[in-house]
This record gives structure tokens, sequence and C-alpha cells, in this order.
């Protein structure tokens, strides 16, 4: 099989099911997103992710499954609407199993007293780096279900997956014993930027 077709070389693309679309619609915009948070998920793999004490929280392990998931969402997008999939459907299990991931890890996690910026281990910056692309992905899937139909779970699961990605990114600096990086109010930059 060739890698490429040509059949894209004037600005259109096939959905699942046949029909050609824009490259610019709101449609690939959506998976391109999805497409593109799978791949920063990658790059933040590529950080050793320390193990914690419980064998419940394999940050690794958590990421491998959530790319898989993410290519299921992404093919689901792909699809022209009302058109199945051979990819399995997002449901409330995944949902249910984010929302686990996030309870097992902010339990080795300090309760948050102040914002804190992206930083600190170079996991937890790239974990960071995918939450604001998964934001972003959830924005351009709620744009697409102003206009063709979306189901709620996958934005539920979108949701739910940024907030994952956050706590993941405070949980790589708690095991890599990296202080998260604060958010300094502007009083506080001027005084210590006096010292």
């Amino acid at each position: 099989m060739k890698i490429y077709t040509k059949g894209g070389d004037r600005g259109e693309t096939g959905l699942f099911g046949g029909t050609r679309v824009s490259k610019a619609s709101l449609r690939v915009s959506a998976y391109g997103d999805i497409d593109e948070l799978n791949c920063v998920i990658g790059l933040a793999r590529t950080h050793p992710l320390e193990a914690g004490g419980d064998p419940e929280t394999n940050v690794d392990a958590w990421l491998e499954r959530i790319q898989s998931e993410l290519f299921d969402l992404g093919a689901e997008l792909a699809a022209k609407p009302g058109k199945e999939t051979s990819a399995a459907s997002i449901d409330e299990k995944q949902i249910g199993a984010l929302e686990l991931a996030i309870d097992r890890a902010e339990l080795e996690l300090t309760p948050l007293k102040v914002f804190v910026l992206p930083g600190g281990s170079a996991a937890a910056a790239h974990l960071h780096l995918a939450r604001t692309v998964c934001r972003r992905a959830e924005r351009a899937i709620v744009l697409l279900s102003a206009e063709e139909p979306v189901r709620d779970d996958i934005i539920a699961y979108v949701n739910r997956l940024s907030d994952l990605f956050f706590v993941l990114a405070r949980l790589a600096n708690h095991r890599a014993g990296v202080p998260d990086v604060p958010w300094l109010g502007r009083g506080e930059r001027l005084t210590t930027k006096g010292r």
C-alpha cells in the first residue's frame, strides 16, 4: 500500500464511509487535534515516569491505554455521521476509568493550594502540553457538535482526560522529587525580583 494517494492534493480528504470533505472542515480539525494529542502523549511517554508504591498507579500503562482509546475516538470522528466503524466506542466505562485514575493519582499528592505553571520535570512539562492540546481538541469537538451529531460520551471523555493530564503532570513531578512551579501573583513577582 502506498503512503501517498494524491487524493488530497486539492484540499479534500475522505471520511470513513466515502464522503469527501474539506481538510479545513470542523470534523477534520477535531480528529486532527485528537491525532496531535496522541503524538504529544507518545512524546511524554519517552520520559521516565517513575513508579509509585501502588501498582494500580502505573502511569505509562494508563497512557498506553489512553493512546489506543484516542485512536478509537479519532476513528469515530473520522467517520461520516451515522456510519459504523470497526473501532470500539468510547463510553461510560472509559470515562469511569479516567475518574478512577484521577482519584488514585491524587492519593499520592498533597492538596493543591496555589495555581501551578507548566514545568518542573520534562515528563510533567509534556503532560501539561498534553493537557492543553486536549483542551483544544475538546473545543474543536464541541464546535463540531454544534453543526453535526457527536455523542455526549466523546465530549465527556475528552473533558475528563484533560483533568487527568493535569493530575499526572503533578504526579510526575512528585515522583521525580521535583516541585511544581507555583504561579506567583504580581505582588509576589515584584517582591521576589528584588531579592
